[in-house]
């Protein structure tokens, strides 16, 4: 019964990577609403997989391995795809099987810089496997957080109020600027606070307790949208700590 117990935190982690695939298959076919509903099941169920390893203490290796795999599925190919699908819109105006492009080279080119955030995911899991556990925070923006954000571009074409500001959004330049930016927050050295809390008290959590404020408030102000901001509150949050030598 025990191993089977300690079987669970894995199961749950396999949801993270099916979620992860499916959402890849839809971003492909041009279903950019349904892949960012899968990336965000795919985030709950990574972070339920961590709450239930603790709460069982069922760690393994495989275990660890399995999380990176998944991640690097759900939050780094999944949202190339949606990348790549929203560069084909700006680009063409239309979803197509990637044989039938015809593009000049520069667009192929940048159709291709979606690339570079499963790329760029893997290296930011390769180097989180191998930096000290005992750090109490990220160095670098941590790929589900990437996920999310891509999410949220996908999820936002569902919601047209703000629809006019969607040519900027998704612009060419836009995007590709975009891409470029989550792909090196991913492999950056600046050290990014975690969530995870030893204790409730203020003032080993006000930063927590400011961000998590700020997320509420965008959340209920820009719903779908607040998603984005979020990720990019988070950012500049860690930016600012870090310049005014705020500790975690």
């Amino acid at each position: 019964m025990r191993s089977v117990i300690k079987q669970i935190p894995n199961f749950i982690t396999t949801l993270n990577l099916l979620s992860g695939i499916i959402a890849t298959f839809f971003a492909i076919d041009g279903h950019l609403i349904w892949a960012g509903i899968f990336i965000c099941a795919a985030s709950v169920f990574d972070f339920a997989d961590g709450l239930a390893a603790r709460a069982l203490k069922a760690y393994s290796e495989i275990g660890k391995q399995l999380d990176s795999l998944s991640d690097l599925v759900s939050f780094g190919i999944a949202p190339g795809a949606i990348l790549f699908t929203l560069l084909e819109f700006s680009l063409f105006e239309t979803n197509q099987p990637i044989h039938e492009i015809s593009g000049e080279w520069y667009e192929w080119l940048i159709l291709f810089s979606a690339f570079l955030i499963p790329v760029f995911g893997a290296l930011r899991l390769a180097k989180f496997n191998v930096l000290p556990d005992n750090e109490p925070f990220f160095r670098g923006l941590p790929i589900p957080s990437n996920g999310i954000f891509w999410a949220s571009l996908g999820l936002m074409l569902e919601f047209p109020k703000y629809h006019e500001y969607f040519q900027i959004i998704y612009s060419t330049k836009n995007l590709v600027i975009l891409c470029v930016f989550m792909a090196g927050m991913m492999v950056i050295n600046l050290p990014m606070f975690s969530l995870k809390v030893k204790n409730l008290r203020f003032k080993e959590n006000w930063y927590r307790y400011l961000f998590l404020l700020l997320a509420l408030v965008l959340l209920l102000a820009f719903n779908v949208y607040g998603l984005a901001l979020v990720i990019l509150l988070y950012i500049v949050l860690n930016v600012f700590f870090y310049l005014f030598k705020v500790k975690f």
